[in-house]
């Protein structure tokens, strides 16, 4: 029997003021064409994200918009049994692919006025505001190490990164925020 997200142990995370573990998700990558994604949007009550690199979201579930035929949905576990059952009603007739993610990742939260300095230590996107507004998402890197990063408000970064990584790429974040002696 597969573990849920609440049985397995978390990683060790290096908290500070700027940078959180997220709580426990329930994450899905769907592959298909835009008429599975319509249907699984419409099926999470949430509008399809406006293009490419952007997320729809509400308070606990959200779909970020990461390839041209991937999305990765995320959803909080109290919402998750229920919308499974009706996205994959909603994309029984559809070609696609649908697989539970859950244990690989884990989510991070960077808030603050210096979540952007700190993350911009290690990850080679251009974080201004300008760049990369609130709503966009997309694959990346931080610190050698392979992450999903959007941008859920103005001051506030949401981080997917791989369980084994997590360890590595919150102690950097952490470091990141001392070395440019910014609060921690």
């Amino acid at each position: 029997m597969a573990e849920t997200p609440l049985q397995r142990a978390s990683p060790v995370i290096a908290e500070c003021d700027l940078l959180r573990a997220g709580p426990p998700l329930c994450r899905w990558v769907l592959r298909g064409a835009p008429e599975a994604m319509r249907a699984a949007a419409d099926a999470l009550g949430l509008a399809p994200p406006e293009g490419p690199c952007r997320a729809s979201a509400a308070a606990d579930r959200a779909l970020l918009w990461l390839g041209p035929d991937e999305r990765l949905l995320l959803l909080e576990i109290e919402v998750a049994a229920p919308l499974s059952g009706d996205v994959e009603h909603a994309l029984q007739t559809l070609p696609h692919a649908m697989v539970d993610v859950s244990q690989r990742q884990v989510a991070l939260r960077a808030r603050g006025p210096h979540a952007a300095a700190a993350l911009a230590a290690g990850c080679p996107l251009d974080l201004d505001p300008q760049a990369f507004p609130v709503g966009m998402c997309t694959r990346t890197v931080l610190a050698k190490s392979e992450i999903v990063l959007w941008r859920t408000a103005s001051e506030s970064f949401h981080i997917e990164v791989w369980r084994s990584f997590a360890k590595y790429v919150s102690h950097f974040i952490a470091e990141a925020a001392r070395a440019c002696s910014l609060p921690t």
